[in-house]
């Protein structure tokens, strides 16, 4: 029952994110625990050796680990010039307060006070690209080269170039929450290139990237949880007038 309501809590914290930006979908993995061996393979007949089989009796199963699955998800169009998709592999990296990195799906940008390009949080994101106030069109490529055109020039100015970071194991990345990741030894050490280069995904301005949870299927998911659950507390009930039937046998 334990196991069945993490599996729940789980398929809650999905559906909560349905319409989180870049948010990747999570999924319960199960093992069954240790066995009771009530009673070992006997010897059969004469001459028939070991019997192959034995008596064991398991004691349930347990959840050892989440599973992140990073499958693309829908691109919905905002019309906002500072606003970016992923589509592919790769993760935008933003620099934290205490000077760490940290990556992210969610193209959610905006400009601060100095025209720095930062997340919705008020993160930086790197490397750092600033626009000048007099900028009055942006234009952002596949390729990740942020241009600008500047009131009174007919010519748009490069003002920098976008940069992603990959990793061997995507699903070893810590979530941190605000959509924010953070790398760990199981992820391994990030690969930083241009976007479309080297296996990286490419950016789509004036798209966002939608959650990859699938609510039919959650639901679905959470409908089997819920029945697996019931099932086993009737299970103790059955037990429990069982053994109750046997103590009134002795009387």
């Amino acid at each position: 029952m334990g196991a069945q309501q993490t599996g729940v809590d789980n398929i809650a914290n999905n559906l909560a994110n349905a319409n989180t930006t870049g948010f990747k979908k999570q999924s319960v993995v199960f093992h069954d625990l240790l066995y009771e061996s009530v009673q070992a393979g006997a010897e059969g007949e004469a001459g028939s050796g070991i019997e192959p089989s034995s008596l064991q009796i398991g004691h349930g199963a347990t959840a050892i680990s989440t599973v992140r699955t990073f499958t693309q998800g829908g691109l919905t169009q905002t019309g906002n010039s500072l606003d970016l998709a992923v589509k592919g592999e790769g993760f935008l990296q933003v620099l934290r307060p205490d000077g760490s990195l940290a990556y992210t799906r969610d193209g959610t940008l905006a400009l601060d006070a100095d025209g720095n390009i930062v997340t919705q949080t008020g993160l930086q994101v790197e490397p750092g690209i600033s626009v000048p106030p007099e900028a009055i069109e942006i234009h952002i490529s596949q390729d990740g080269l942020l241009s600008a055109r500047l009131q009174g020039e007919p010519d748009p100015v490069d003002l920098g170039q976008f940069e992603l970071a990959q990793f061997a194991n995507p699903s070893g990345l810590l979530p941190l929450g605000g959509n924010l990741f953070e790398q760990s030894q199981t992820s391994g050490e990030p690969t930083i290139g241009s976007p479309g280069e080297e296996g990286l995904g490419v950016l789509v301005q004036g798209f966002l990237e939608s959650s990859n949870v699938d609510v039919v299927q959650e639901m679905v998911n959470l409908i089997t949880a819920q029945r697996a659950y019931e099932i086993n507390s009737k299970m103790i009930s059955a037990s429990d007038e069982m053994l109750q039937t046997t103590n009134n046998l002795k009387r």
